[in-house]
């Protein structure tokens, strides 16, 4: 029921760690090539030297279009049209409302929802182009059971995982007609570094102690699920799809 990703193009950001590296490693072995985006070189260059294939790091912080622009000019020049995308960077600051720092929510706001807008923005004529030729074209959004449940102590960033919900399914609208599968991926408590950035000590110290309450999910768990997603056959788009542990319902 799947198809295979070999010659397929892919750009992952978030690709330094958790589930941006590991759907790096899971695309490479499919036989995708990859690039690898995020804001820290040296891992970056470690993953690339690490995969068995065509990989190539590329430096950029999401945040900023032109750099993003920059990258996708990169990109295009050592591999060709991008036909697979996944907006997987992401940042998780929790803090009381009344406390929180407001630096926090832009960092939020500009990660997890201006730079995957603009993620696909520096794609979207590589997708159109190659669904406008037959090929799979593949938009893919990493989101959160944030966007619609409710976590106190985070309403900022399950705001910005609502609005990437959201966002999703009006793209899909507008691209699906022209054969670009978008797909909002949601997991639930995984194991990774999101929130590790965290200056609010309590919230820091609750997420650490939610974590080793239950068996988490782990970054190649989401990768797969990912990974599956997109090699569905092209007449099928995994339009919405939650991924959670299981004792977390």
């Amino acid at each position: 029921m799947t198809e295979t990703l070999q010659n397929r193009v892919a750009v992952i950001t978030g690709a330094t760690s958790g589930i941006g590296e590991a759907t790096a490693r899971r695309f490479a072995a499919e036989g995708a090539a990859v690039a690898l985006l995020g804001r820290r070189q040296d891992r970056l260059q470690t993953l690339a030297d690490d995969i068995a294939g065509p990989a190539l790091p590329v430096a950029v912080d999401v945040g900023d279009p032109d750099a993003l622009r920059r990258a996708a000019d990169r990109i295009h020049r050592e591999f060709g049209p991008v036909d697979l995308v996944v907006a997987s960077a992401g940042v998780m600051l929790g803090a009381p409302f009344e406390s929180a720092d407001p630096a926090e929510w832009q960092e939020m706001i500009g990660t997890n929802l201006t730079g995957l807008i603009h993620t696909g923005r520096a794609f979207v004529a590589d997708l159109l182009a190659a669904a406008a030729a037959g090929r799979p074209a593949d938009l893919v959004h990493v989101g959160s059971v944030g966007g619609h449940q409710v976590f106190p102590n985070y309403a900022v960033y399950d705001a910005t995982k609502a609005a990437v919900a959201h966002l999703t399914r009006n793209l899909r609208a507008e691209l699906g007609p022209r054969g670009v599968r978008v797909k909002n991926i949601e997991p639930g408590v995984v194991s990774t570094e999101l929130g590790a950035g965290m200056r609010d000590t309590g919230q820091k110290e609750w997420l650490a102690g939610w974590r080793q309450s239950i068996e988490t999910l782990r970054g190649a768990d989401i990768a797969e699920a990912v990974t599956w997603a997109v090699a569905a056959p092209a007449r099928m788009n995994v339009a919405e799809l939650i991924v959670v542990p299981t004792p977390q319902g």
